[in-house]
């Protein structure tokens, strides 16, 4: 009795039987079972968001928004209401890039809000990861079972598709987002600026040479930044720039 007691005070449990191999596969296989429930419920939890949201579920139980109705009806935050879409909206797109395969006619669901049809086995935590690249997701599907398809290496059933879906999914997650065309484009517009700042720099750098101080290189550099119009204190941060390299130089007048 005192050795069990002390075992529970230092958080150790009482030694137990090893398990056997067939117990041990057992219990994996019941864990395995219970990870698959919970994907599962994930699928079933996306079907009915979806449908629900579609169908405008608050406005005949008196609520103002999806946000309100998930407050007062499951207590959850709108964080948390809004997450539930971004799961429903992936897991669709996902779906309708499976469904939109002439090869997998055979698989389109007959009941287009079945859950066991989004069942691909991905989690809740995946699916909020890719919700705002799921066209990335899709793109990548519908290259790559029609791909498998013409190759007539692999069969496009079931488990061949989750594991080209949950593939796409592992990619995407795992791929930096592609560059934003219009910050791109601003980028370059900055990269212009600086250079032009920098040229800028060293025509001050040969009126107010670099071992001057601001003090006296403005007295030099006052008139000339009038002549080409520009702010002495633009002129005096681009001799900066041009004698660091350093673009933080231009921060609060030309950039």
């Amino acid at each position: 009795m005192g050795e069990h007691t002390e075992d529970q005070e230092h958080g150790v449990e009482p030694a137990r039987p090893q398990l056997t191999a067939d117990r041990a596969r057992e219990m994996t296989a019941g864990l395995r079972d219970a990870m698959d429930d919970v994907r599962r419920t994930v699928a079933v939890l996306a079907t009915r968001v979806r449908d629900a949201h579609a169908a405008r579920v608050w406005l005949p139980l008196g609520h103002s928004s999806w946000e309100s109705y998930c407050a007062a009806e499951f207590g959850i935050s709108r964080a948390q209401a809004y997450r539930l879409l971004d799961v429903a909206r992936a897991l669709t797109a996902i779906h309708d890039a499976v469904t939109a395969s002439p090869w997998l006619s055979r698989t389109r669901d007959t009941d287009p809000g079945a859950a066991a049809a989004l069942d691909y086995g991905l989690s809740q935590r995946a699916l909020t990861a890719v919700s705002a690249r799921a066209n990335d997701v899709a793109e990548i599907i519908t290259r790559r079972l029609p791909a498998l398809a013409h190759s007539g290496l692999q069969a496009l059933d079931q488990p061949t598709v989750r594991a080209v879906v949950r593939e796409a999914v592992r990619d995407v997650r795992t791929a930096p987002p592609p560059a934003d065309p219009k910050l791109a484009g601003l980028r370059a517009i900055v990269d212009d600026l600086a250079a032009s700042s920098h040229a800028i720099g060293e025509l001050m750098l040969e009126l107010a040479q670099p071992y001057l101080t601001d003090r006296e290189a403005a007295d030099r550099l006052d008139r000339l930044c009038d002549d080409i119009g520009i702010p002495l204190d633009h002129g005096l941060a681009t001799r900066r720039y041009a004698l660091s390299g350093d673009r933080r130089a231009l921060h609060g007048t030309v950039l």
